[in-house]
C-alpha cells in the first residue's frame, strides 16, 4: 500500500469514489443524482495528478444516518485490505449525516489506517493542516438536517393520515386499495363480511375469541394468511396437524382491537359511505 506522506502531495493516491443517494434524507434527485456526483468527482481526479481511480462505492437509496450500507462497508473491506489510499465524495453528508459515527470514521478509523479523505463541496481535505478545521460545526449541521427531515416526513404522512389516507403498504383484512384513488381504501366483498360476523359475534351474542375462532374453522373459513395470499402475514405458524394456517384467538381480538375498524382513529374517513 502506498503511505500518505501529509507532506508531499504528489504521491500518487488510489481513490475511492464514494457515492450515496436517500430520499429519506431530503436529497435533491437531481442535485445529488448518482450522475452528478459521479461527474464532479471524475473532474476533481482529473484536476489532481496525484489522484487515481482505484474503485467506485455506490448506495443509492440509503440513508446517511446509519452507516450499514453495502456500498461503504465493502470499501471498508477494501481500505483493510490495503486497496485505497483515498476517499473522496461530492460533499460531507455523502459519506455520513450522524454526528457521532461519523466523527468516529473521519476523525479515528481513516487517520489510523491512513486514508486521505475529500469532500469538495465542503472544502474538506484532511491532507491540509486545515482541512477539518470546520469539521465538526459540519458534521453537526448534518445530524440537525437529518433530525429535521425525518421529522418533516414524519409530520407528512400524519397530515396524509389525518386526511383518511391509508400509509401501510398492506390493506387490513376486510378492505383492498381503491384503484381509482391513491391511499384510499374500500370494502372488500368478502372479507368485510367476514369482519362484520366476527364483531357480531362478539358484541351482540357475547362470544369469546376462542370459540369465535373455532366458529370460523369450523365452517373453513380462509383466515387472512391464505384469503390475502401472503402466508408471512400471519407471525405465528398454524398447530394444526394439516400443516395449514387456521383462526387463532389472538388473531381475531387484533381485529377487534384494530381501530381501523372501529373507527376510532384517523383512518375513520376509509370508506365512510360504504362500510
Amino acid at each position: 500500500m502506498i503511505k500518505i506522506n501529509r507532506v508531499n502531495s504528489c504521491l500518487k493516491l488510489r481513490v475511492a469514489k464514494y457515492i450515496r443517494l436517500s430520499r429519506e434524507d431530503g436529497d435533491d434527485r437531481e442535485s445529488e443524482s448518482v450522475e452528478n456526483q459521479r461527474d464532479i468527482i471524475d473532474n476533481y481526479i482529473l484536476e489532481h495528478e496525484e489522484l487515481i481511480e482505484a474503485g467506485e462505492y455506490v448506495d443509492d437509496g440509503y440513508t446517511g444516518t446509519n452507516f450499514n450500507r453495502p456500498g461503504f462497508q465493502q470499501m471498508l473491506k477494501d481500505i483493510e485490505e490495503e486497496k485505497i489510499d483515498c476517499i473522496i465524495t461530492k460533499d460531507l453528508s455523502r459519506f455520513g449525516r450522524d454526528h457521532i459515527d461519523t466523527g468516529y470514521y473521519l476523525e479515528r478509523f481513516l487517520p489510523a489506517n491512513n486514508i486521505r479523505y475529500i469532500a469538495i463541496g465542503d472544502n474538506v481535505d484532511t491532507i491540509k493542516p486545515d482541512g477539518l478545521q470546520f469539521l465538526t460545526f459540519k458534521l453537526s449541521f448534518n445530524d440537525y438536517y437529518a433530525q429535521d427531515i425525518s421529522n418533516k416526513i414524519k409530520s407528512v404522512k400524519q397530515r396524509k393520515i389525518e386526511k383518511g389516507e391509508y400509509q401501510a403498504g398492506i390493506p387490513p383484512y376486510g378492505y383492498k386499495k381503491d384503484k381509482n384513488i391513491k391511499n384510499h381504501l374500500i370494502p372488500d366483498e368478502y372479507s368485510s363480511q367476514i369482519v362484520k360476523e366476527i364483531f357480531h359475534m362478539y358484541v351482540n351474542q357475547g362470544m369469546s375469541t376462542i370459540k369465535i375462532a373455532d366458529e370460523l374453522n369450523k365452517r373453513k373459513v380462509e383466515p387472512p394468511a391464505i384469503y390475502l395470499k401472503i402466508p408471512t402475514y400471519m407471525k405465528k405458524p398454524s398447530s394444526n396437524p394439516n400443516g395449514k394456517y387456521v383462526w387463532l384467538r389472538s388473531q381475531i381480538g387484533k381485529i377487534l382491537r384494530n381501530e381501523v375498524y372501529l373507527r376510532k382513529c384517523s383512518w375513520k374517513k376509509i370508506s365512510k359511505s360504504k362500510s
